[in-house]
Formats: structure tokens, C-alpha cells, sequence
């Protein structure tokens, strides 16, 4: 093993990359409580999506640290399941098994598009901006749920939303939550938000406003109810239409950046960036690619890298060891699923929030001076939480940048792409809404 990763080249050893990825692991644990929340407001079973996430993020990361060898963990990522479970099946009114089948089948064209090399094309056709503008929206739409889901922001008839009741004990713990979990993260402990839960959780079980649970260890819940639905349970009409082509261009867009920004963000931190290139990027990209076709399988939404892998190297991860360490302890995490009980709406909210205020941090990025260039990016990030829907937003920054440009004089700065992606997801709106 200390031979295959090289231990000596990259000036590690056993000690530090195990360091490394309890680390990582901690920093990221978070989603073993949340995703299953958010999915289970799909109608999906709370205890299967426990497992299927658990498992997921193993296998992704065991693959990321076996196939590229690089410290960089998976696990279904935030925003892609608020996107499959308030966008595509509530939003779109998709059954959530179909919603998988188009998690699926982006995984398979993402795994198509790296192997044919073709992923430089799209990234280029595609304006920073408005890969920059789809992530702090996205935040701002995962903030908006934790906010909506702890009751301190409630619907109003008269202004649509209003504060809520601030001295109710449920809002009270939420509150309280984003308190402590913001002193973990200003203080820079690893692992703050997995932390501001755990305390949450006790705060909320000492004030009675949380049960108490019955066991803390216990059987890996079922993987029945989600396990392979995505080729039993879907009949060829609903494969046969043009929301699902929709929604896999959305999946497939979202992950398509957000792990090409990971994956590069994370690698310069630990320095394997070579003459502004990514040592075996390709293979990076399978792994991300092949966990999220299998977690679809599995039963969960997106599988994607995560930025918290920045935490593990951080404590001294450089090679693939951390990984297998990070997903060792996602096996150990499947016999804890007693505490879904006690992890509620209210203590998952601030890790919703704080993960909203982290991704909104890409407006910087956006050059607000190009009024072409702002309008778009402006309408992608707020029509996100306005609409309650991540497809709509990207749909509206798509249509509206060629025209923006267009109308300033610019429209051979466009690529051929884009015009293309204009008239997909002007029909989206035409046909679908």
C-alpha cells in the first residue's frame, strides 16, 4: 500500500494520511443526516436513503483514492439533492424513481464526455459567470430551505414570506444551532457544522423538544425500498419525454461544474496542479462519474466530490490513503442510524444555511460592471429561491446571456453552444411551464 501511493515522493506516511482522512471525514458527516431529510421530502424512505448515502460516498471515495489516488472524498452533494427532490419532484411533479433514472444517466454521459475527452468543449463554451452565478444561487436555494424548514422563515398572504416565530422552541433550537455551529466555523474547528448538530441535537433532547433516541447503534436500515427502482419501477413513457431530458441536462450541468471546481480547487490547495493542468484528471472524473451512476442505483441523488476533502488535506492528506481511510469510516457510520431520530428538520437547518453562505461566496467572482454579463448572472441567482427551483434558474441565465449579448454587440463572443442550450431551455418553458 505505501508502495502504490508513493508515501515517500509525496512526504507522507500510515500515520498522517489516516490523520488526514478522519479529518475529511468529520468535516463532511454532516450529509449521512442531511441528504436523507431532504429526500425523504420526495417521498423516498428515510432509512433506505440513510444507507444508500453511507454507501455511496464509500464507494465513490474508495474509487477517487484507488483509481486517481487522490485525497478527495464523495458523497451526494447539497444543492443536487435539494434540486431532484424540490425542483424535479415536487416542482416538476417527476416520480422520484424516474428522477434516479436521470441521475443515472447523467453519470453515464458525464463517464461518455470525460472518456472522449469532449468536457473541455463544454467547459469553455459555458461563461465563468454564469458557472459562478448557478453556485451562489444554488446556495442561496439551499439556505432558503434551512431557513423554511425551521420555521424562521414562514409563508405570509400578503408578502408571500414573513419572519416566523422566533419563540417557538423548534425555531429557538434552530436558532441556537446556527449560533454554535457559526462559533465552530469562526473559531476554524474541522468538522464544525457535523459538531453544531451534534450539540444541536442535545440541546433539542435536554429541552424535550426532541425524543430522546432509543439506541445509538444499531441495523443498517434496508436498501429495499430504493435499491435498483430505477429499471423496475419506470415504464417507457416517462423515459420517452422531454422533462427528463431537462432534468439530466440540469443534473448533468451542475455536477459537470461543481466537480470540475471541486476536484481543481481542492488539488491546487495540495499543490498537484502542473502547468495549470490536473495530473490524471480524467481518471478523477470517472470516479465522480461512476459514484453517481451507482448511488442512483443505490437509491440517492448526485454523487459528487466534495470541497470539504480541503479539510483532510489540510491535516497533511496527499494520496489515496486518505480516501480509503475517509470511506472506511462511512461503512463504520451505516450502524448508526438510530440517531435519523434525533436529527431533525431544526438541527439539519444551520448546515443548510452555513452551506448556502459558502457557496453564495462565488458572486465575488462575477464582474458586476458588464451589465451584459449581470443580468443574467442576476436573474440566475435570484430567480433560484424565488421560483423554489434550480432548473428554472439556469433555464432563465441561459436564455437570457445570448440575448444580453446579442443586443450589446457581442454575439460572435458566443459560442455555438450556447445558442443551442438557448432554444433547450426556451422550450423548456414554452412546453413545460
Amino acid at each position: 500500500m505505501e508502495r502504490y501511493f508513493d508515501f515517500k515522493a509525496h512526504g507522507t506516511n500510515y500515520r498522517q494520511e489516516t490523520i488526514a482522512g478522519v479529518t475529511t471525514f468529520l468535516s463532511m458527516a454532516y450529509i449521512l443526516f442531511v441528504n436523507p431529510l431532504i429526500l425523504a421530502d420526495a417521498g423516498m424512505d428515510l432509512g433506505a436513503v440513510f444507507t444508500a448515502t453511507a454507501l455511496a460516498a464509500a464507494i465513490g471515495t474508495l474509487i477517487m483514492g484507488l483509481l486517481a489516488k487522490y485525497p478527495i472524498a464523495l458523497a451526494p452533494g447539497m444543492g443536487l439533492n435539494a434540486f431532484f427532490a424540490y425542483s424535479v419532484v415536487l416542482g416538476m411533479g417527476i416520480d422520484w424513481q424516474v428522477a434516479l433514472l436521470g441521475v443515472f444517466i447523467s453519470g453515464i454521459i458525464f463517464i461518455l464526455i470525460t472518456i472522449f475527452k469532449i468536457r473541455e468543449t463544454i467547459i469553455n463554451a459555458i461563461p465563468a459567470e454564469l458557472k459562478y452565478a448557478a453556485a451562489a444561487g444554488i446556495g442561496l436555494f439551499i439556505a432558503f430551505i434551512g431557513f423554511k424548514n425551521s420555521g424562521i422563515i414562514v409563508g405570509d398572504e400578503a408578502t408571500f414570506v414573513t419572519l416566523g416565530n422566533l419563540t417557538a422552541g423548534p425555531t429557538l433550537l434552530t436558532v441556537f444551532g446556527l449560533v454554535v455551529t457559526f462559533i465552530f466555523m469562526l473559531r476554524g474547528f474541522v468538522g464544525g457544522i457535523f459538531y453544531g448538530m451534534i450539540l444541536t441535537s442535545i440541546a433539542g433532547i435536554m429541552t424535550q423538544i426532541i425524543p430522546m433516541p432509543t439506541a445509538i447503534v444499531g441495523a443498517v436500515p434496508s436498501l429495499a425500498p430504493t435499491f435498483g427502482v430505477l429499471f423496475t419501477e419506470v415504464t417507457f413513457d416517462q423515459i420517452l419525454t422531454f422533462q427528463l431530458l431537462i432534468v439530466v441536462l440540469t443534473f448533468l450541468f451542475v455536477d459537470f461544474f461543481d466537480t470540475a471546481g471541486t476536484l481543481y480547487a481542492v488539488a491546487n490547495q495540495a499543490g498537484f496542479i502542473k502547468n495549470n493542468k490536473l495530473p490524471r484528471a480524467g481518471k478523477a472524473l470517472i470516479a465522480d462519474s461512476t459514484a453517481t451512476s451507482i448511488g442512483a442505483i443505490l437509491g440517492t441523488s448526485t454523487t459528487t466530490s466534495y470541497i470539504e476533502s480541503a479539510a483532510g488535506i489540510s491535516a497533511g492528506g496527499r494520496t489515496g490513503f486518505t480516501s480509503i481511510i475517509t470511506a472506511g469510516l462511512f461503512i463504520v457510520a451505516l450502524f448508526f442510524s438510530p440517531l435519523l431520530a434525533v436529527v431533525t428538520a431544526e438541527v439539519t437547518a444551520p448546515a443548510l444555511i452555513i452551506v448556502g453562505v459558502m457557496m453564495a461566496s462565488s458572486l465575488a467572482l462575477i464582474d458586476w460592471k458588464r451589465f451584459e454579463i449581470a443580468v443574467p448572472a442576476f436573474l440566475t441567482v435570484i430567480t433560484m429561491p424565488l421560483t423554489f427551483s434550480i432548473a428554472t434558474g439556469i433555464a432563465i441565465g441561459f436564455i437570457m446571456y445570448p440575448v444580453t449579448m446579442l443586443v450589446k454587440g457581442k454575439a460572435k463572443d458566443v459560442h455555438p453552444i450556447m445558442y443551442v442550450l438557448f432554444f433547450v431551455f426556451l422550450s423548456y418553458f414554452i412546453f413545460l411551464k
